[in-house]
């Protein structure tokens, strides 16, 4: 079996830490060095159901997108949540690695993988890394659908190709607009809409789509063009990615003859756990949704 320092470098050069954002916290947040690794779990979220899950796998390293101190601290005291969820790990020996914004930026990366899922193919990235020569690497990606479809089914293919959240999928634009290419972002992507819009894409796909900055977008397409919005859960948009970076562990664990087990996390830890639809108020027109929630 192998040394966590070996699996750890073996993830470092799949998601070196030199291409995450200077205000990322990525790598390696605790574990022994010379303790060795049979059997990893890939999560998105460090939080206290993969943490018990990891224990109760036998894993001896939790692999997870999101940093559990993505701000510091000047306490891992158990009684706080995310003091109690280093204090588990520790104590059965289960070490933690985070690849976030370095996994965002990578050939193949966050964003390939929910392309994948969807079932789009990818064209290039949607905000290149300059370092990169090939061209390959950086934020989000530009894809392409086989054939365009409306919007309300282009919608529901993504619903239908991601997992079960109550927030399910959210869709802004004319329900018939037709839907052939696609910007992609896995996570919080509201930033990117001037790269968006520069790419004259049909559709955008990310999460966490703000009031402001989504109602700007709309009223921007209906003046003078601009991609519709179909806004998914946080959690749901960078899951692929787990499935991905295990497919990757698999190869790098093969070549190397370690024999690790590799599992993927079902839990689902997005935050929101209800979705209750709003009635129209007395007088008023009935909504349209679009799409089904997941």
């Amino acid at each position: 079996m192998p040394a966590l320092s070996d699996v750890i470098a073996a993830l470092d050069d799949l998601w070196p830490p030199g291409w995450a954002e200077q205000w990322d916290a990525v790598g390696t947040v605790c574990g022994d060095p010379g303790a060795e690794v049979n059997r990893v779990l890939i999560a998105v979220d460090p939080v206290r159901e993969t943490a018990d899950e990891a224990v109760e796998l036998g894993a001896d390293l939790l692999l997870t997108h999101h940093p559990l101190y993505l701000r510091g601290t000047n306490t891992v005291w158990a009684g706080t949540f995310k003091g109690h969820v280093v204090h588990t790990l520790i104590r059965n020996g289960v070490a933690l690695h985070v690849a976030h914004t370095n996994a965002d930026r990578a050939d193949p990366g966050v964003s390939d993988a929910l392309a994948g899922a969807i079932g789009l193919r990818v064209v290039a990235p949607l905000v290149p890394d300059p370092a990169d020569p090939s061209g390959r690497r950086g934020l989000g990606r530009i894809c392409e659908l086989d054939a365009p479809e409306p919007l309300a089914r282009f919608a529901e293919r993504v619903a239908a190709a991601l997992p079960a959240t109550a927030q399910g999928v959210r869709a802004a634009g004319d329900p018939g607009r037709p839907v052939r290419t696609v910007a992609v972002c896995g996570g919080s992507g509201d930033s990117l809409f001037d790269e968006v819009r520069a790419a004259g894409v049909d559709a955008y796909v990310t999460a966490d789509l703000r009031h402001h900055p989504a109602s700007e977008a709309v009223q921007h397409a209906a003046r003078t063009g601009g991609p519709a919005l179909v806004d998914a859960a946080h959690w749901a948009t960078e899951w692929p990615w787990c499935e991905q970076a295990a497919a990757q562990l698999d190869s790098v664990s093969q070549r190397h003859g370690w024999g690790l087990r590799v599992h993927v996390s079902r839990t689902v830890t997005d935050p929101w756990t209800i979705h209750a639809a709003s009635a129209p108020a007395d007088g008023a027109a009935p909504t349209t949704h679009t799409g089904a929630p997941n």
